[in-house]
């Protein structure tokens, strides 16, 4: 008999559950990007016990027929790309058709939602990633996923969840990300009984930086176009006395990332005005079309790959 087996498919949707769900800031992130691709201006985040015990999304977006909804919880099926051309130039936020499942494979999840114009929705039930339960709702335009007990069969990645408040910390900052990229929708996080925020849909990025920040007077705004690649925001001005650290928030395509040639362009950029180290608060926005850049890199795609990659460190670094 051979030594390699074939894993049950759910101990193999677990494992694969792992690399997209790593926390509850991972699921509501996941959660939160389908609703703003469905189209949704308002999005409300319900949190207990830092999201171990309930995530709740609701969103006003499109919604989905019976049968969409069904679908949607089966690993790789989605609405955002139906081809391989369609990788080289992703516009929406999630393409994989990975976070529903992933998400239901380790929690009683419930999705109700109902299609714009339809007389009636839908409710899906999957518990483990057994298979869903499917019947008729009386239910408001759009959607709302209900994640509860998180990694509730998955005690090794459960035990190694931080405290509640640690938990609900990431997911402010994730969802605060999310909030600066699309100032037109509007965006709530209660954690149990307390509001954390509330942030109504405004007309700029400048309106939502406030929303979030306050008056900042010591960040300059960015403005500047070359080569096919659009940069806007705000960061520290470059003064040698300034602060040595600060938050610093990634957008490509309003997509929030982690880059490391956009990280050391601005590094650099810096260590020209002080010879201390400086790792500055700024918040930038760069937009290029989306054949010249590739997001299909990182499970939770967080990292993305640029098809002139010396030419987008230039344009950041000057």
């Amino acid at each position: 008999m051979g030594r390699i087996n074939r894993l049950p498919a759910g101990l193999a949707n677990q494992i694969a559950a792992g690399e997209v769900v790593e926390r509850p800031a991972s699921a509501v992130k996941e959660l939160v990007e389908n609703a703003l691709d469905a189209g949704a201006r308002r999005v409300a985040v319900t949190l207990e016990l830092g999201g171990k015990r309930l995530i709740r999304v609701e969103d006003d977006g499109e919604g989905m027929t019976p049968a969409d909804a069904k679908l949607s919880v089966e690993r790789h099926a989605t609405s955002k790309i139906g081809s391989l051309g369609d990788l080289a130039a992703i516009a929406t936020l999630g393409f994989r058709g990975e976070a529903l499942p992933s998400i239901a494979s380790v929690s009683h999840l419930r999705l109700r939602t109902r299609a714009r114009g339809a007389s009636s929705g839908v409710e899906v039930g999957v518990d483990g990633g057994e298979q869903a339960r499917v019947a008729e709702a009386g239910l408001p335009e759009g959607t709302t996923v209900e994640v509860r007990d998180l990694f509730y069969n998955v005690p090794a990645r459960r035990k190694f969840l931080k405290s509640d408040g640690a938990e609900t910390g990431h997911i402010s900052r994730s969802l605060t990300q999310l909030a600066l990229a699309r100032p037109e929708v509007g965006f709530r996080l209660r954690s149990g009984p307390r509001n954390l925020f509330d942030y109504p849909p405004v007309a700029s990025f400048a309106d939502r930086f406030f929303q979030i920040y306050g008056d900042r007077p010591g960040l300059v705004e960015l403005r500047k176009e070359a080569a096919g690649i659009r940069l806007s925001g705000l960061a520290a001005a470059l003064a040698a006395d300034g602060p040595s650290r600060g938050p610093q928030h990634l957008f490509v395509n309003r997509r929030a990332v982690k880059d490391r040639t956009i990280l050391h362009a601005v590094n650099h950029a810096y260590s020209r005005a002080s010879i201390k180290p400086r790792s500055p608060e700024v918040h930038l926005f760069l937009e290029l079309p989306h054949e010249r850049v590739d997001v299909n890199v990182h499970p939770a795609k967080a990292e993305v790959r640029f098809l002139e990659q010396s030419l987008v460190h230039e344009v950041v670094r000057r």
